[in-house]
């Protein structure tokens, strides 16, 4: 028997599945402040027995991570595109010499420092890595190849991990070395550091970040044999990620891979259902879906100042979560452009909880389709809600080579 866990920041999640994929129970507890391997054992005593342990996390806030790179245009946007498919959340940007009081300020758990295409100009890129000798924080070195060892001679001391530059040459977008070592340093780094618990144990638990895990649950759902793209929106109380693949599949529907661009995943940090739900409203007037926000002001507020509040009534969060939806699916769109395919999506799903307690989501999936910009993307889509919060623990199996148990449990959840 497997658990699958997921520990939140408020929350986590279990999921006890057997070796075949199946969901066999579902509970979660409360991610207790100072050890959250109390919450952890509380959880897999009340799902257990189970033979191993599968987790993510995106406690203490997930992870926190800077881009430092040579200019805005180039260099720091591949870096920050780069983040945001690692299951980053991207705190801080900078172009040309970085300013290290603004980036300590940022809080940062990991610093991604990018510049310059192999071969290239080298001055930024060295010139900012000995600002960030200063700075006591973990580094992946992802710029300009062949100014690499005097970097890491300058950065000699510090926790820095080197890669492959994210932009190897003009217009040439590298990202997965990147991507691997950021995942990396989060294990490494920053889980341990959040001070989410004592001893390794906790550490040694945690194989990836959890927009991560989810991504690569939707690759697998993707990778069946399914008609047009998948999207998932994810709204929680802080941010609005929303993710997105495409199966490819030929004719004769032998070989199944899955294309993910390196945007398809986007975190949208100023909208959700609590701590960023003034944001919500702010951005519903800015793009017209709302043109008297009076009352929705004053709700956004009571639910950013109360986090825990639960209404007892699920109309006006329903409402807030429409609204970051669309906002959320909209920015999306405008990164991928047209890769979703000629089809749209084929399969909406909604996840976060204010879907998965609501009686019904169809006021939310009537907006979507209402939408005039997501309306030809979501013409043929099947709309549904994660209830389960399976797409986790199915890119945790995935990611650890149980492909086959993955799918069956997709498959049993969102059948084609």
């Amino acid at each position: 028997m497997i658990l699958c866990l997921d520990v939140g920041s408020t929350w986590t999640k279990g999921a006890l599945l057997s070796p075949t994929g199946e969901l066999v129970a579902t509970a979660q507890h409360p991610t207790t402040q100072g050890e959250v391997l109390d919450g952890i054992d509380a959880l897999g005593a009340s799902l257990g027995p189970y033979d191993e342990i599968l987790a993510c996390s995106s406690a203490g806030g997930g992870l926190r991570l800077a881009v430092v790179g040579q200019e805005r245009v180039v260099s720091a946007e591949a870096g920050y595109r780069v983040a945001l498919s690692a299951g980053a959340r991207v705190v801080f940007v900078s172009a040309g010499p970085v300013d290290v009081r603004a980036l300590r300020d940022s809080r940062p758990d990991l610093v991604l420092l990018v510049g310059g295409t192999d071969g290239g100009d080298e001055s930024v890129l060295l010139d900012n890595a000995r600002r960030l000798a200063k700075v006591a924080m973990p580094i992946v070195l992802a710029g300009n190849a062949s100014a690499q060892e005097e970097a890491l001679d300058i950065l000699s001391g510090r926790k820095v991990e080197a890669t492959a530059n994210v932009l190897p040459d003009v217009g040439e977008l590298n990202p997965d070395p990147a991507r691997r070592a950021i995942r990396s340093a989060f294990l490494q780094h920053v889980i341990g550091g959040k001070g989410l618990s004592r001893g390794p144990r906790f550490r040694n638990l945690v194989r990836a970040v959890t927009p991560d895990a989810v991504l690569a649950g939707v690759s697998r759902l993707a990778a069946q044999d399914r008609e047009g793209a998948v999207v998932v929106v994810d709204v929680g109380g802080a941010t609005t990620d929303v993710y997105s693949a495409v199966s490819t599949v030929d004719s004769e529907g032998l070989e199944r891979t899955v294309a993910l661009p390196p945007d398809r995943r986007t975190v949208e940090g100023d909208l959700g259902m609590r701590w960023s739900a003034p944001g919500v409203v702010a951005e519903a007037l800015a793009e017209r879906l709302i043109t008297d926000a009076t009352e929705l002001e004053g709700e956004a507020r009571k639910r950013a100042e109360d986090v825990a509040w639960i209404p007892d009534e699920p109309s006006v969060d329903l409402k807030l979560a429409s609204l970051a939806a669309i906002l959320a699916v909209r920015r999306h769109l405008r990164l991928v452009d047209d890769q979703l395919g000629p089809q749209g999506a084929g399969l909406l799903v909604l996840s976060g909880g204010v879907f998965r307690h609501a009686p019904s989501v169809a006021v939310v999936e009537e907006a979507l389709r209402a939408d005039p910009v997501l309306r030809p993307i979501l013409r043929t889509a099947r709309v549904t809600v994660d209830e389960n919060y399976v797409l986790a623990p199915a890119g945790l199996l995935a990611e650890t080579g149980r492909t086959e148990v993955a799918d069956g449990l997709l498959g049993s959840h969102f059948p084609v």
